[in-house]
């Protein structure tokens, strides 16, 4: 008898010398079992194995992909096998179902096309230009919603972004403290769109979501900022904030397993009837299709890829207007360092990504939110600080070409790895920090503590 602490299947195999009871892993081959039986039967040759009608099992296919299953009944032959018994030719493998990635580029390129057709009919003189665009941006939304024809996925990512530009072009104020109420409507008829589009076809699910939570949520900030009486510079460093903390905290979120595939319910389901008696039957044990992981997975790195989408986009537009509202010295001093901590916080948690796309747009993210930095320093920076910048980035980028080359080919630091969760961590708490200081909450106690002792 052999033991495994891992084993998934009992088999018993009957043979020349008898019969024998084996508990091998899922993914064993039938020539691993022949190979045991073999051995511990004392046989000279491997034998074949057979189900107990009679079908050879190839030798190097698994045996759950074979049809078998614990408890069941195989049959080792040393000698030639029985004519009309050949192992049945194995099935071609089935196409694999791509997840829609050759569609992103032109529904990206579409939604991005239709916001920047709403700017510039938002700031055109002419009326008529702006009707017109208006009219083929809501034909074009509508279009896009249709749940039938080619490319359904693509149309309905970008029929959110066709919708946004629409309204950008109707709601549009020059007025810059009304820009955070505005771009709060483009996000809300964004995330109506993206839930009617995911009402009619579930083509583009994770997409979608992220329209709706990312409209919904960038409404909400702009709507409470504006009912509160706040200056633009809190939404703007609202944003900021949650888009840097939402980095870190949306990989635990959109990766949902199942809780049937990490937990043997039947082995927690102990009622006072099943401690008393033993059943006579045999329980089975939970099965775990390769397909519903693979769904699983895809369905994470879709929500991800999405998220990370979100992400940049709303730093892209929050980073440079936090900078340009924070107009105090005080202000402008918080909003740089929570502009050069969120991008710094943005590059560390995209080092824990795994998925491509989504580690791209984070770094991304992060790159842009450090030259917006720079560019806003360079007017106050003199001649000496301007040459220790340079000198700094070109020492900056040979070291990362030294790291690149050396992970290239292997290299990994559990150190360099621990040391970067700290920063990261660090980093997380200084944008939170700095968010403070941004607002102008810190200069306004500071006025008021100043007041209160000056009336003393």
């Amino acid at each position: 008898m052999v033991t495994n602490a891992t084993a998934d299947l009992a088999v018993s195999v009957h043979g020349p010398t008898g019969v024998l009871d084996l508990v091998v892993p899922a993914g064993a081959a039938a020539v691993d079992v022949a190979e045991a039986y073999a051995r511990q039967s004392g046989l000279a040759t491997i034998p074949a194995l057979c189900t107990r009608v009679g079908q050879v099992l190839p030798p190097d296919g698994p045996l759950v992909r074979q049809g078998v299953r614990s408890g069941d009944l195989l049959v080792a032959t040393p000698g030639p096998v029985p004519a009309g018994r050949r192992p049945s030719p194995a099935e071609p493998a089935r196409a694999v179902r791509r997840s829609g990635a050759a569609a992103s580029g032109p529904a990206a390129l579409a939604g991005c096309a239709g916001v920047l057709a709403g700017w510039c009919a938002a700031t055109a003189d002419d009326e008529r230009l702006r009707t017109a665009t208006v009219a083929v941006l809501v034909a074009g939304a509508l279009v896009a919603l249709l749940p039938f024809g080619r490319g359904i996925g693509a149309r309905a990512v970008a029929a959110p972004a066709l919708a946004a530009g629409a309204a950008l072009a109707l709601a549009w104020d020059p007025a810059p403290a009304r820009l955070p109420v505005v771009l709060g409507i483009c996000g809300l008829v964004a995330a109506v769109a993206a839930a009617a589009a995911r009402a009619l076809s579930r083509a583009a699910d994770e997409p979608l979501q992220a329209w709706i939570v990312s409209g919904a949520g960038l409404f909400v900030i702009t709507w409470l900022s504006a009912l509160a009486g706040a200056p633009p510079r809190v939404s703007w460093a609202a944003l900021l904030v949650l888009a840097t903390l939402a980095a870190r905290i949306v990989p635990g979120l959109v990766v949902d397993v199942p809780d049937q595939y990490l937990i043997d319910l039947e082995r927690l389901a102990v009622t006072a009837w099943s401690a008393r008696d033993q059943p006579t039957g045999k329980r089975g044990r939970t099965m775990i299709p390769p397909a519903a992981v693979a769904a699983v997975a895809s369905r994470g790195a879709r929500l991800l890829t999405a998220a990370a989408a979100a992400i940049s986009v709303v730093v892209l537009v929050a980073a440079p207007l936090l900078l340009t509202t924070a107009t105090l010295r005080v202000d402008r001093i918080g909003a740089r360092v929570l502009v050069g901590c969120a991008g710094a916080a943005l590059l560390l948690a995209a080092r824990s990504y795994r998925h491509r796309g989504a580690r791209s747009l984070l770094r991304a993210a992060g790159l842009w939110c450090g030259a917006v930095l720079v560019v806003a320093l360079l007017p106050v920076m003199g001649e000496t600080a301007v040459l220790t910048l340079a000198i700094a980035a070109v020492g900056l980028g040979a070291v990362l070409v030294v790291v690149a080359v050396a992970t290239g080919r292997g290299w990994r630091s559990a150190w360099w790895s621990r040391r970067a969760e700290v920063a990261e961590g660090l980093v997380g708490a200084l944008v939170v920090a700095s968010s403070v200081v941004a607002t102008g909450w810190f200069r306004q106690l500071w006025e008021m503590t100043s007041l209160w002792e000056l009336s003393r």
